[in-house]
């Protein structure tokens, strides 16, 4: 009897055992397969491009038409400055010290003229003189163009120097030949009097 209860319990205990942890022979062999987890693949995210305002692009371009109106109002000359742009010599002018400057009127604006030499370059205009002599500026470069009847000069008042003197075309050289010919009173002459000569005294 207690060998018949011996092999008993021998046979039942793999039972109790899995009764205790709640688990089937079946469960307890076959273990679930490990799922293979993958991580996602990375995504490439676009980076965005910056978003310009509208009211940015409004002031932008506001500001190139007013530059651009600014530019047509200084283009744009009076009849006055028109009749003395008429009066400018072009071509090449020779000057002293072998120095020479050339004006060439500019096809696009009339009345504007481009003045080049060595080491300079203008876009110049004519303005207004109270003694009529022809004077083109150059009001961003601070430069003047001086035409006189005998000789031009050129002028940079921002550099506060001389750029070219005794520079004369054709006609402006015929009209200083003709001052070394038949030159005018001095300052130190003694003005000519005229009138009937004094009576003679007695």
């Amino acid at each position: 009897m207690k060998a018949f209860l011996t092999a008993s319990l021998i046979l039942l205990s793999p039972a109790l055992v899995l009764a205790q942890t709640g688990t089937t022979p079946d469960a307890a062999v076959a273990k679930p397969a490990a799922k293979h987890v993958t991580k996602p693949a990375a995504r490439h995210v676009a980076k965005k491009k910056p978003v310009v305002s509208t009211n940015r692009q409004n002031l932008k371009s506001a500001a190139i038409n007013a530059a651009a109106g600014i530019e047509a109002a200084d283009a744009a000359l009076t009849p006055a400055e028109l009749a003395i742009a008429q009066r400018v010599y072009v071509g090449s002018l020779p000057c002293e010290l072998g120095a020479t400057v050339t004006l060439t009127p500019d096809p696009k604006t009339p009345g504007y003229f481009d003045v080049r030499g060595k080491n300079f370059s203008y876009r110049m205009f004519p303005v207004v003189t109270s003694t009529g002599a022809v004077r083109l500026e150059d009001h961003r470069e601070g430069a003047v163009w001086l035409q006189l009847s005998n000789k031009s000069m050129l002028m940079n008042q921002k550099l506060g120097q001389r750029m070219a003197d005794e520079c004369k075309s054709p006609a402006q050289a015929m009209v200083a030949e003709n001052m070394k010919e038949h030159p005018g009173p001095g300052l130190l002459d003694a003005p000519v009097k005229t009138g009937a000569a004094p009576a003679a005294t007695k």
